[in-house]
Parts: structure tokens; C-alpha cells; sequence
């Protein structure tokens, strides 16, 4: 299993004994809504503290099947919702459900750092379709080409990590008519800048899409998220659930009960400032002379290619860090394709975000 580079540098930068400035976090840098707060805080102090239901309380299970038909148009039965702690514990239940040994999961290349062990994990293969050259979309055609006898599922990530790029309707459509099951990890839905956000549901039953509370509600240490399985698959991800993890934290998933239904004015004002602090950061990029081939439209992450002055982002971060005290993520962490890059997340201060960039970009002049 590969170390998460990213925490190398969070960490090398917490240890420096000096201001940083922190743009390499992929974390909301707000506080949890108040409301939700209070639904943790009544949920403790009424005694919910202990062993839920292994598939997640009914009431927040509902919810999230509510979620689904107001924001997309979809339904989605109760049953087939898995709460988890977190996000991540959904993406590994559900490669546990569809992986074996030695078969294979089709996944872009850059991915979020964390897919291909997942897979190498349970001893799985992750087979890797370059995306750079279609502006980090997934296409159908490359993805059938890509299928054999071993490939059991693809995987997508919509809003991206560390693209910031939503993959449109039509690629969607395209995967979902290839007949493999599809994981898509739609962890940054509420946190789309630029035309609507599709879920995987509104293409395909064959398909496990995995959300939670983490970035949209700025929720990250709560750990809460969910999955949503086939009818044919609950079982056998319940019984991962079982033996993993028993269930969620009891007190979690009342607050996200309570972010579901009292939240969303708070979530809508924390995308708003978002979407100004991507435009700050695209005209900082812009005036410090770094280049963004791909216009984000989603998620907090901006990716800014640096081929020209290092053939290895993860020596440049900690040198960046070094010199100019600003933090920023190897895109090494992303896979084979963005191993020149750098990524920049906007999940700070306007003003952090112009002076990191500025202090970035003379740099990287420097080195040029």
C-alpha cells in the first residue's frame, strides 16, 4: 500500500514552526452548520450514543433516499442505503462486494490517491485509462476497448479529485450501455460551479454511488457518508458492514439527519464562496503566469502542470514548501498522467489563496 502524499506534506508543513499557508488541504475550511451541531449535541444527551442498525437509523436512511429523488428525480428504496463512517469504508465495501482476487477495475488515470489501494487491498488489479488527452473525462470507447474477461466493474469520481472536473451526461450514458457495474464516488455533489450535477442513478440501476457529509457539509472529522447498492447487493455489503465496522457513529448520523433536512441554506451560502475563491484562484493561476488545461467546474482543486520545470512534483512540493512557506499537493499522489503536476486546492481565505499563489508563481518564474 502507497503512503497518501499529501499528508507527507500536510505534515512536513505542521512541523516547519512557521506560518504556512495551506493550499494543499482537500478540506472545508468552514465549521460544521450549527444546526447540525445541535442535532449531535440532543442525540448525545437523549442517550443515542450506542450500536445502530448495521445498514444506518431508518430516519437518516430516508433521508438520504429523499435526497436523491429531490435533487435528481430518482428513487431509491431505504433498503438499499448502507450508512458508513465516512465515505471511504463505502468505496472499500464496495470493491469488496464486486472484486475478487486477480480481476479488475477499470479507473482514469489521474485518480483520487486512495482507488488502487482499495483494490490491492483484496488483491485486485487496477487498470488505468488515461484521461488528460479528453480533458479528464472517461471515455466509453477507450473503457470497452480496456474490458476483458477479468474486468469486473469501473470506477468513477464526479465531481473529480484532483481534476475538479464533473463528467458530463453524455460520457455517463456512454458507460452506463457498457454493461459493467459502475462505482461512482459522488463524495463532492453540492460543490458544482457550472452546468448540473448528474448522478450515476438517472443512467443506470447497475451501479453503487457513494456520497456523504464529509465536503459539502463541511463535516470531514464526523465521519459519516453512504453508499447506495443494487437490490441485489445490500446483503452482502451489510455483511461487510457487520464485520468491519457494526455502523456508523450513532450521534453522526442523527446531525446528518439534521444536514439533510435544516441544512441546506448553509450548504448553498458555503458553495457560493467557494465558487468565488475558484475564480480568485483561476485568475491568480492566470496572472502568475501557471497553466490550468482543464477549467474545474466542481470540487475545491485546481491542477496546474509544472513539465517544465520538474520531472518530479513531489521533490517540487516540499521545495515549494521550503521556499516560499506555502503548501501545496504532488500530483504524483494522482497516478502515472499527472506526475508533473501540481494541485492547488481553494479551500482557504481569498486573501491566502492570492498571497499562496502569488508567492507559487514567483518560484516557479524563478526556476524557469
Amino acid at each position: 500500500m502507497q503512503p497518501f502524499l499529501v499528508m507527507d506534506i500536510l505534515e512536513a508543513a505542521n512541523a516547519m514552526g512557521t506560518p504556512v499557508i495551506h493550499l494543499e488541504v482537500g478540506e472545508p475550511d468552514f465549521d460544521t452548520p450549527e444546526c447540525i451541531q445541535e442535532a449531535a449535541i440532543k442525540a448525545m444527551q437523549s442517550g443515542r450514543t450506542h450500536y445502530t442498525h448495521s445498514l444506518g437509523i431508518p430516519e437518516l436512511r430516508e433521508a438520504i433516499a429523499r435526497h436523491y429523488h429531490a435533487t435528481y428525480g430518482v428513487r431509491v428504496d431505504p433498503e438499499q442505503v448502507l450508512v458508513t463512517a465516512g465515505s471511504s469504508p463505502a468505496l472499500l465495501i464496495a470493491f469488496g462486494v464486486l472484486l475478487d482476487a486477480g480481476s479488475e477495475i477499470i479507473m482514469t488515470d489521474p485518480y483520487y490517491a486512495c482507488y488502487p489501494n482499495f483494490a490491492t487491498f483484496i488483491d485486485a488489479c487496477p487498470r488505468l485509462i488515461p484521461t488528460r488527452g479528453d480533458g479528464f473525462q472517461l471515455d466509453p470507447d477507450k473503457v470497452k476497448i480496456a474490458m476483458n474477461e477479468r474486468t469486473r466493474a469501473v470506477l468513477v469520481n464526479s465531481p473529480g479529485n484532483p481534476t475538479g472536473v464533473c463528467l458530463d451526461p453524455e460520457h455517463m450514458r456512454g458507460l452506463s450501455e457498457l454493461g459493467l457495474p459502475i462505482i461512482s464516488d459522488e463524495i463532492y455533489h453540492g460543490l458544482v460551479y457550472e452546468g448540473e450535477q448528474h448522478t450515476m442513478l438517472e443512467f443506470t440501476d447497475n451501479t453503487i454511488v457513494v456520497g456523504g457529509f464529509s465536503k459539502a457539509y463541511a463535516m470531514t472529522g464526523w465521519r459519516l457518508g453512504w453508499a447506495v447498492f443494487p437490490k441485489d447487493l445490500i446483503r452482502a455489503a451489510q455483511k461487510m458492514q457487520q464485520n468491519l465496522i457494526i455502523c456508523a457513529p450513532a450521534p453522526a448520523q442523527w446531525a446528518g439527519v439534521s444536514a439533510l433536512t435544516e441544512a441546506g441554506p448553509d450548504v448553498e451560502r458555503m458553495r457560493l464562496v467557494f465558487a468565488q475563491r475558484r475564480e480568485i484562484m483561476l485568475d491568480a493561476l492566470a496572472a502568475s503566469g501557471l497553466q490550468v488545461e482543464v477549467r474545474p467546474n466542481g470540487a475545491f482543486y485546481v491542477l496546474v502542470n509544472m513539465e517544465d520545470v520538474t520531472d518530479d512534483s513531489y521533490r517540487l512540493a516540499f521545495d515549494i514548501l521550503k521556499n516560499t512557506g506555502v503548501g501545496v499537493t504532488p500530483g504524483k499522489d494522482f497516478g502515472p498522467a499527472t506526475g508533473r503536476y501540481i494541485r492547488f486546492s481553494y479551500a482557504n481565505s481569498e486573501d491566502n489563496i492570492r498571497e499562496g499563489v502569488r508567492r507559487v508563481g514567483e518560484y516557479i518564474g524563478k526556476l524557469r
